[in-house]
């Protein structure tokens, strides 16, 4: 066996610049206190020897990790296959990366993994945590919420239980919603029919919603039940959805499809019964997922939101208000919840233009419609 190479310790970094072991560890742990010259000592001694901090060690100084866990309420097979969270994730992973930070992934397959996530969080191995695809009935709020750890929820919270008021970022999906059904309207379409996501999660709710808003507002009601069909955020389940809708309305006109797959299960179960598109049947879907949108038969018209964007101010929201919690009580509990430091969601966008700010605090982002071939 080869002989295991030393590493190099605080105290031969200390020799080597000629200052004390504190002033080391006070450099390697964020340089408060320190003289810039004697930093650049240390900093250049630390690079001359390749000195690596022991973490646990440096997580004792400064009661952080470095690290923080994304939670994702869907199995492993829903997760791996579904470009949402792809996008999602790499938007995260980058808002992480540029502020040295790790990532650690957790998923919830069923009520077991639920007490696996608390259990890990509650443990101290994290920061901080990012929530996201939640359900109505999912008891991860509130078993968050106990183990104490700073929050951001993907998508607007609908849940109401003792967990406070959750800090979040979310699309405006009602109002996407608006902007497909009307443009199908406008393309004087007349039996426009939606395909829902998953109804046990508010971003579904609130795309049906705005589907009714703009049958009320032409039809002056919500419009035909037998044109709404329930479905999952899934090819399959938009295929499923897709020959029931038309057994039961053969003449439909127009599809809305809660997001991009649904769609393309749709399409393809429009080319089997020999409806083409978009002359007989319209097809809008919802997310603008690159390069699936584009290269559907035929290409689809969308409502776009920015995915990637939605992880990287989840992570940023996180970031600044675990680094404004530092070294205050209210570290060790979530904020949004009672007693906790507020975070000043403005001070965070960069830019971005939300849609609106919620008491919470939340963002909301706004949507697009992308036209294509499809409608």
């Amino acid at each position: 066996m080869p002989e295991a190479v030393s590493r190099p310790t605080l105290e031969a970094v200390a020799t080597r610049a000629g200052v004390s072991r504190a002033t080391v560890s006070r450099v390697v742990n964020g340089g408060y206190g320190v003289r810039q010259p004697l930093a650049e000592r240390v900093r250049r001694a630390v690079a001359e020897l390749g000195y690596v901090p022991n973490q646990a060690a440096r997580s004792l100084v400064t009661k952080r990790h470095d690290a923080v866990a994304v939670v994702i309420a869907e199995p492993e097979t829903r997760v791996f296959t579904d470009p949402f969270f792809a996008l999602q994730l790499r938007g995260i992973s980058k808002e992480l990366t540029a502020h040295d930070n790790q990532l650690v992934l957790l998923l919830t397959e069923g009520r077991d993994d639920h007490t696996r996530v608390a259990r890990y969080l509650a443990g101290g191995h994290v920061d901080g945590a990012l929530v996201f695809s939640l359900h109505l009935d999912d008891p991860l709020p509130g078993l968050i919420h106990d183990a104490g750890v700073p929050t951001v929820f993907g998508g607007r919270p609908g849940w109401r239980d003792r967990t406070g008021t959750p800090v979040y970022v979310d699309t405006d999906n009602r109002g996407g919603a608006r902007t497909a059904v009307r443009h199908l309207a406008g393309l004087g379409r007349t039996r426009i029919a939606h395909i829902t996501g998953a109804l046990d999660q508010t971003s579904a709710v609130d795309r049906l919603d705005g589907y009714r808003d703009v049958m009320a507002e032409t039809a002056g009601r919500d419009g035909d039940p037998l044109l709404v069909v329930e479905s999952d955020f899934t090819p399959a389940g938009g295929e499923r959805a897709m020959r029931e809708l038309l057994d039961r309305r053969p003449d439909v006109d127009a599809v809305f499809a809660a997001n991009d797959l649904t769609a393309l299960g749709a399409l393809r179960v429009l080319r089997e019964r020999g409806l083409r598109v978009p002359e007989d049947v319209a097809v809008v879907g919802f997310d603008d997922m690159l390069p699936l949108a584009e290269q559907s038969d035929p290409p689809l018209t969308t409502v776009r939101q920015d995915i990637e964007q939605m992880g990287r101010l989840m992570a940023r929201l996180l970031l600044r208000g675990t680094s404004g919690l530092r070294g205050t009580s209210a570290a060790h509990g979530a904020f949004g919840s009672p007693g906790a430091a507020a975070l000043d969601v403005t001070s965070v966008l960069d830019g971005a233009d939300p849609v609106g700010l919620t008491p919470g605090p939340g963002v909301i982002l706004p949507t697009t419609l992308v036209r294509r071939a499809s409608a």
